[in-house]
Parts: C-alpha cells; structure tokens; sequence
C-alpha cells in the first residue's frame, strides 16, 4: 500500500500536518519539547480507565505521551477506536508522538505477515496523528548475533514501509543490545546494518547507564542526528532497578547529552516498575523533578 493511496482510502492527515501539529509549539510557551511520558508505565491504570488516567496526568504538567497497548486486528488503543481515542485526546489537549508495538513474535516469520501487522500499525499511527512507530522489545531467544543481523535486514524492510506512509520509524535499546556478541554488540549491528534514513533510534538513558560503559553523549557521537527520541528514566542506588526521577544514581543534570547532537525531538519520561507508592504518584514524582531540575535543558 502506498502512502498516497492509504490517506486517499483513510481520509486522514499526511505526514507533514503530522508533524507541524505535534511540533506546534503554544505562543510564549517557555520550552522546546513537551513534558513526555510513557504510558506503559501506567499500564493497569490505562486498562482500568485510560480518560480518567489521560486527565491525571495532564494535572501533573505532561503533554505528550508515547502509547502501549494496541490491537492490530481491531485497530484499537486499550480498547478504544484509534480515531475516537484521538479525539478524546485531543479534547484533553494531548498529543501521542510515537508508540511501541509488538514486533518480535513476528522477526522470525514469513516476510509478508510482518508487512501486514506494519500495515495496522500505519493505519493506527496515522488515525493518532503520530509520527513514530517504534520497535520497543526482543525475546531471549532473538538477542544473539544472527537474529541481530535478521533484525537489521527486517527493520530497513519496515521503515522502507513506514517511511512511504509518511511516518518515521526507530528502535528502542534496553541492555542485552550492549552484551558483546563474537566480538560485537548487538546494537553495533543495529547501527550499522541498518539505513540511518529509514530506521531511527530511540535512545534509553537508562538501560544504556545499567548495561554499557558509554555516556549518551559518546553513543550519540557515533551517529549523530539519529537520536531522535529519549527515554529518560533513574535507576535505584542498590537494586539498581527502576525508580522516580530524583531518587536514583543517575544524575540528568550532568548525564542528559545535547538535544541539538542527539536529533531529539521527543523525550518521554518512564519508570515502568518498583513504584515507592503508585504508578500514578510515582509519576508525579518524577515529573516535579523534571520540572524542577531538568526542563530547563529542554
């Protein structure tokens, strides 16, 4: 399907008022960016009751959300049409610039089946007005050197798809990309074997703190421009798993790497565990933090 006859049959918005939308920036507004979160680290919330999740973390100062929880047979969002989800956001004044959708269970399968699922994921995207679709997960058994390489091939394959409906497409890191395989990492095969044009990165500040010796800004250097969006979470001073901003060992002040180097156009707040209360206070947590301490540099 081409991208001119997919938004002659859907009726909906090309790519450039896509991205004029989610990057319209409000007169007087004092940042660049808007406070991000990902939703998936409110998930049961969002199952239970995603308006009522939406307008609390509205309350909190987010803006912009990267989504979860899509059903590509139905085209749906936690249950929701994804058009009649996009006007319930837009009546809060939300905006949803990218999304993680299940693309592992399909790395290994018949080209077609994948190209059918990329296909649901457009039409998903398009009907949110989002710009990204991002491939956010590996099962343990594909995090070996020649499923990596397999990756590589797929993902050009896809963002090839993606890119002719408009939309852009990028690949979320955790830590077994940063393991060395005969010699390399799986991620130095990601970057290497992949179209820089085609397949972007979604850069996990986190994971990459926990799992590599890189600093973000010595990854970034590596390919500057392609870094387009950023996970930013902390990390527990000993269990070293997930935590609110500002109660873990990593210091953003000094660690967050330039926007300008990076390619950043969206930054999502994320913490998608050990919660000291809730999920929900927790991200209220660590969006007064960002609001306190990080935002400026945003």
């Amino acid at each position: 399907m081409d991208r001119r006859s997919f938004i002659r049959n859907t009726g909906i918005l090309t790519a450039g008022s896509i991205l004029a939308f989610t990057n319209f920036k409000k007169s007087g507004a004092q940042y660049k960016y808007k406070m991000g979160y990902q939703l998936f680290s409110v998930n049961d919330d969002m199952k239970k009751d995603p308006i009522a999740t939406l307008q609390k973390l509205r309350k909190m100062g987010y803006e912009d959300f990267e989504i979860y929880g899509f059903d590509p047979e139905r085209v749906t969002y936690y249950g929701r049409k994804a058009d009649e989800f996009k006007k319930e956001l837009e009546d809060l004044e939300l905006t949803v610039t990218s999304g993680h959708y299940g693309f592992s269970p399909l790395l290994n399968g018949p080209d077609d089946d994948l190209r059918r699922f990329v296909d649901q994921c457009i039409k998903g995207a398009i009907h949110l007005e989002s710009p990204y679709i991002t491939w956010p997960w590996l099962a343990p058994d594909q995090r070996n050197n020649e499923t990596f390489k397999i990756l590589a091939e797929k993902m050009n394959m896809i963002g090839m798809q993606i890119k002719k409906a408009g939309l852009g497409f990028a690949y979320h890191n955790h830590g077994y990309e940063f393991e060395e395989l005969d010699g390399r990492t799986g991620y130095e095969i990601i970057m290497s074997g992949t179209d820089s044009d085609l397949v972007k990165l979604q850069l996990d500040m986190y994971w990459l703190e926990h799992s590599s010796d890189l600093t973000p800004t010595e990854l970034i250097r590596k390919d500057p421009g392609r870094f387009v969006m950023w996970h930013i979470k902390d990390m527990d001073k000993v269990t070293r798993d997930y935590t609110e901003l500002g109660n873990g060992s990593i210091d953003y002040v000094k660690l967050l790497p330039d926007p300008k180097l990076s390619g950043l156009e969206y930054y999502y707040i994320e913490q998608g565990g050990n919660f000291t209360h809730s999920a929900l206070q927790s991200a209220a947590t660590s969006a007064a933090y960002m609001k306190k301490h990080l935002r400026k540099f945003l």
